[in-house]
């Protein structure tokens, strides 16, 4: 699936001269400049299904993008019960998005498209794939729209849905047969997430998580940089303070775990966020320091009994971070949307931060 727009690419690449041939034949050798054939009028409502948009070629299911729907990763992705994601971004022709700050999304212009899919791979009886969702955000001149589309069980069509649902999975996890009830969500809960200073507004696309290389059809390339060189971004900065993978574990072990936290759980414990009352701040830019972890913080919002600090070094029962990330508890759990499993290599990641730390709080 890495391919980026289609042949149509290669051939705009190929031509930045206008080609033609000596003699009669000059206006059967011009070559047009590809068009999207995506549909889209954002002030209108949503499309009813997934295919009226035309973001994709051949069968749906394949997620083939067509050309102007460039497909993108983050260096730390969201955790959503192991669901894989496959993400995409369109802008209608002519427009261009405006870096603003390496942890603030672009100035994307009106009629830009977020495309992200949530599916798990080796699902079981027959070890095929299945697509779950298909979340959409979609600039309008008020600002940005959410649009769900959920698949069907013959995954050849996905259909708006605003009232969320259940979804049954089965499969291969590690070699390990796993099972997990998919909880799809509701508008208002995509907005408990997506919303800042009650402005909806995407999580994922900033320069700081997107800088980093994807494998192209047509060869590696810096995500930035190809942004730009499509027209998608107007300019960037030559040095940005950027996640890292948070699984990389030849990056320092704060620096994975500070990526781990502004993926999962910033959008809600940041300045003008869902939970920005707690007594940290989890945005990348702000996690530098110990007190925006919450490191020898006390907690003000939740308190289990047991935990007097939401991180305390060395003392993992002394941790709520800790013990919130490990439990499934709904009025207890964090993040509390998103999930109904613990994650576990997640929780690894925090216990081996907590137990490096120099010494417990006094």
């Amino acid at each position: 699936m890495k391919k980026l727009y289609t042949k149509a690419l290669i051939a705009v690449t190929a031509i930045s001269a206008i080609l033609y041939s000596c003699g009669k034949d000059d206006a059967e050798e011009y070559i047009p400049l590809p068009e999207s054939p995506v549909v889209l009028d954002p002030e209108a409502e949503p499309h009813p299904k997934l295919s009226d948009y035309h973001f994709f070629e051949g069968e749906l299911k394949n997620l083939e993008p067509a050309y102007g729907v460039l497909p993108y990763d983050l260096n730390s992705s969201l955790f959503t019960d192991y669901a894989l994601k496959k993400r995409f971004i369109w802008m209608p022709a002519g427009q261009t998005a405006h870096y603003t700050t390496d942890g603030q999304v672009p100035d994307f212009p009106v009629g830009t498209v977020l495309i992200k899919n949530f599916y798990y791979e080796n699902t079981l009886p027959n070890n095929t794939t299945i697509i779950i969702e298909t979340r959409l955000l979609i600039k309008k001149a008020a600002g940005w729209h959410m649009a769900n589309y959920v698949w069907n069980d013959a995954q050849t069509e996905a259909e708006l849905n605003t009232t969320g649902g259940t979804k049954e999975i089965t499969w291969m996890h590690n070699g390990v047969e796993d099972s997990v009830d998919y909880k799809i969500p509701t508008h208002n809960q995509c907005m408990q997430c997506h919303a800042q200073n009650d402005i909806e507004m995407p999580i994922g696309p900033k320069p700081q998580n997107i800088n980093k290389m994807y494998a192209y059809a047509d060869g590696s390339m810096n995500q930035l940089a190809r942004w730009k060189q499509f027209g998608y971004l107007d300019t960037y900065p030559q040095q940005i303070l950027s996640t890292v993978n948070w699984e990389d574990t030849a990056q320092p072990l704060e620096l994975r775990v500070r990526s781990y936290l502004d993926v999962n759980c910033a959008h809600c414990h940041t300045q003008g966020a869902d939970c920005g009352y707690t007594p940290m701040d989890l945005a990348f830019a702000n996690s530098i320091t110990p007190e925006n972890l919450g490191i020898c913080r006390e907690p003000v919002d939740f308190v289990s009994g047991r935990e007097e600090y939401i991180v305390s070094g060395q003392e993992t029962a002394n941790s709520l971070m800790y013990w919130r990330m490990n439990n499934t508890i709904q009025a207890e759990m964090m993040p509390p949307l998103g999930r109904v499993t613990i994650h576990t290599e997640g929780v690894q990641l925090i216990e081996e931060w907590i137990n490096a730390m120099e010494s417990p709080c006094p």
